[in-house]
C-alpha cells in the first residue's frame, strides 16, 4: 500500500471530531486492507510502530528531528526552528518547510506504509558508535521523498504524536461496521487477544472465535469505578460482595508459559527484568504450567517490614541499572487478586467467586513474598467500616469492593470491581507556570504548574492539564487569555507567569517528591473552577497540604 493513501486517510480523520464520521471513513478504509499489510496499517493508524508491551523505543528526540528536517530539505536549522516556534507542532513544521525544500529529489522514490513501518521501527534497534547518524539517515530517506503531507505525518508518528482520533473504541466500531459483525463480538476479540491487526484478519476471514487469550501478550486490566461512600459500593456490587484492602502499589500482570515468566504492568510495560527477584518467588509459590494472574506489588521496608507508598516503588518500574542494589533496598511483596488464565483454559467468563477459589487453591502463601489479597466476605456495612479502618490503619489506600458472581472485562471500567477511599478536601493553588501545547493546542498554554503559599514566596506542588475543557466551562484557550498578560519571562514553551490566576484542585491523593520544591506533589489532580473570590494571598499553604497528607490513610 502507498503511503500516500495512508496520509489521506489521516487527513480525513483529522478534519472531523465526530466518532460516527471517523468510525464511517475508517470502516471503508479496513475493507479493503490486505493480511500482510494489516499489522503495519493498525499500528500507524494508531499512532504507534511497537505494541505497549515491547520494550523497544522509537527514541528519536524533537531535537534530532529538526535537525533530519534540516538535512532532508536543505534549508538551514534555524529556520526550522523558527518555523517550529511558530506552529508549535514538528510535524506541521515538516510539513510547511518541504514545501518549500532546496535538495534534490533525484533519488527519492515512492513511499509504501511498510516502507515508512520499516525504517521507523529499525530507529529503536540502532546502538553504539554512530546510531545518531545512522538514525538520521533512516528518517532523512523518508523526508527526502516524502510529500509535505506525508512528511508531517512521519515527524508525528517518530514523535508519537500523531493524534487523528483513532482510540480503540472507534477502531473496534470501525471493524464491526466493516464486517457487519456485532460490537460485542470484536470486543470480546480485542480482549483476549490485544491486538487490533488480528482482529481486523480474523474478521475478514469470519474466523473471530479462532483468536485465543495469548500468554505472550498481556491483557488490559479490569478497572474500577470509584464510590464515595460505603453504602453505594454495596450497591454496585450487591450483597455479601468481597472486600480487599485497596493497597498503594502498582498492577502486577503475571504471565507463566511452561518454564518462561513474564510480567506486565497496568499500561502492558514488560518489567520482567526489573523485578528478576520474583521470578523465582513465582515458580516456586505458584502451582501450574500456564496462567496469567492479575496483582498488585507493593514495596516495603526490609527493616520495619511497613508497606512503603507507591511513589518508593515507582523508582524501579523504570531502572534500567543497579537493578539488583535497588530491589535489596526496595523490595517487593505480590497481592494476587486475579485470574484469567489457567492450565490451558480462559477464566475470563468464571465468576469470580470461583476465581479467587482457584487462586487460594494454587498458591503457597508466604508472607512478604506472595499472598492472596486481604480479604473479607460481608453484608455488613458496619464490619466493611471496620476493615476500611484497619486497612487505613496499615497505612494503606482504603478498600476494594468486588461483586461475587462478575466475570473478568479485560480494559472496561466496570461495576463488578469498586475503589473505596477517604474523600480528600480540596485545594486552592495559583498558577505560577504554563507550557505551550501541541497540535491543536499548539496556540494555547495547556499545562499548568500549581503552586502553594510558604510565607512571603509560593513553592510547587505539580502540575495539572486535567479538568479543563476545550469547547464550555472553564477552557484552554480562555485560561490562556487570562494568563498571557501575566507572562514574565519565557523559556523555549514554558513560560513564567506572576502568582495571580487562583484554581480549585481536586486529587487522589498528597504523596512526598523530590521533584517538587513543596517536598509534595498532588496525584491525579484536576481543575474544579477557577476561584475568581480569591487572590494569591488567599491560596491554601504548605502547613495545609503537611496537615492533609498527615490525615489521609492514618498517618500520624
Amino acid at each position: 500500500m502507498k503511503y500516500s493513501e495512508l496520509a489521506k486517510l489521516y487527513e480525513e480523520l483529522g478534519k472531523t471530531a465526530k466518532r460516527l464520521e471517523k468510525t464511517d471513513i475508517l470502516s471503508k478504509f479496513l475493507k479493503d486492507i490486505s493480511e500482510e499489510d494489516a499489522p503495519s496499517v493498525i499500528y500507524m493508524l494508531q499512532g504507534k510502530v511497537f505494541p505497549p508491551w515491547s520494550e523497544k523505543k522509537i527514541g528519536m528526540s524533537s531535537r534530532l528531528i529538526l535537525k533530519v528536517i534540516a538535512n532532508s530539505s536543505g534549508i538551514s536549522q534555524e529556520k526550522v526552528e523558527s518555523s517550529w516556534k511558530k506552529t508549535g507542532d514538528l510535524g506541521k513544521t515538516a510539513e510547511e518547510i518541504m514545501k518549500t525544500k532546496k535538495q534534490s529529489t533525484l533519488y527519492s522514490t515512492t513511499l509504501t506504509v511498510k516502507k515508512v513501518f520499516e525504517n521507523i521501527k529499525k530507529l529503536a534497534e540502532l546502538e553504539g558508535k554512530g546510531t545518531v547518524d545512522k538514525k538520521v539517515s533512516l528518517i532523512s530517506e523518508l523526508l527526502t521523498s516524502a510529500k509535505p503531507d506525508e512528511a508531517k505525518y512521519i515527524v508525528n508518528t517518530i514523535l508519537e504524536t500523531l493524534r487523528v482520533g483513532v482510540a480503540d473504541g472507534t477502531m473496534r466500531d470501525a471493524i464491526s461496521k466493516a464486517f457487519n459483525i456485532d460490537v460485542e463480538k470484536i470486543q470480546h476479540a480485542y480482549n483476549v487477544s490485544n491486538d487490533f491487526s488480528q482482529v481486523l484478519i480474523s474478521a475478514k476471514k469470519g474466523k473471530l472465535s479462532d483468536l485465543k487469550v495469548s500468554l505472550t501478550k498481556p491483557l488490559k486490566c479490569m478497572l474500577a469505578l470509584k464510590e464515595d461512600t460505603i453504602e453505594s459500593a454495596f450497591e454496585r456490587t450487591g450483597k455479601p460482595a468481597q472486600l480487599e484492602f485497596k493497597l498503594d502499589g502498582f498492577r502486577l500482570q503475571i504471565h507463566k508459559h511452561n518454564d518462561q515468566i513474564s510480567l506486565f504492568t497496568r499500561r502492558l510495560e514488560n518489567v520482567t527484568k526489573q523485578f528478576a527477584e520474583l521470578v523465582p518467588i513465582i515458580k516456586s509459590h505458584v502451582n501450574g504450567e500456564e496462567f496469567i494472574l492479575d496483582s498488585e506489588a507493593v514495596g516495603y521496608d526490609p527493616k520495619t517490614k511497613k508497606y512503603l507508598p507507591f511513589q518508593n516503588v515507582s523508582q524501579r518500574i523504570r531502572r534500567k541499572y543497579d537493578i539488583e542494589k535497588i530491589a535489596a533496598k526496595i523490595p517487593i511483596e505480590i497481592n494476587v487478586f486475579d485470574i484469567m488464565f489457567y492450565n490451558g483454559k480462559s477464566m475470563l467468563n468464571e465468576p469470580f467467586k470461583e476465581r479467587r477459589e482457584l487462586i487460594e487453591k494454587i498458591i503457597k502463601p508466604e508472607k512478604y513474598k506472595i499472598v492472596p489479597a486481604k480479604k473479607l466476605v460481608t453484608s455488613s456495612e458496619k464490619d466493611a467500616k471496620k476493615f476500611f479502618k484497619e486497612s487505613l490503619e496499615l497505612g494503606n489506600e482504603g478498600l476494594m469492593f468486588k461483586k461475587l458472581d462478575a466475570p473478568y472485562k479485560p480494559g472496561a471500567r466496570v461495576g463488578y470491581m469498586i475503589k473505596y477511599k477517604n474523600v480528600m478536601e480540596t485545594l486552592d493553588l495559583v498558577i505560577t507556570k504554563a507550557d505551550y501545547g501541541e497540535g491543536k493546542r499548539a496556540a494555547w498554554l495547556s499545562s499548568f504548574t500549581l503552586s502553594c503559599r510558604k510565607e512571603d514566596s509560593f513553592v510547587e506542588i505539580g502540575k495539572v492539564g486535567t479538568g479543563i475543557k476545550e469547547k464550555e466551562g472553564l477552557t484552554f484557550k480562555q485560561l490562556t487569555k487570562i494568563l498571557k498578560p501575566l507572562i514574565e519571562k519565557e523559556i523555549g514553551k514554558t513560560v513564567i507567569l506572576k502568582p495571580k490566576i487562583v484554581v480549585e484542585i481536586a486529587y487522589e491523593e498528597i504523596q512526598k517528591s523530590v521533584n517538587y520544591n513543596s517536598g509534595y506533589a498532588l496525584r491525579f489532580p484536576r481543575v474544579k473552577r477557577q476561584r475568581l473570590d480569591k487572590s494569591s494571598k488567599d491560596c491554601d499553604d504548605i502547613k495545609k497540604v503537611e496537615q492533609l497528607y498527615k490525615q489521609q490513610r492514618g498517618k500520624k
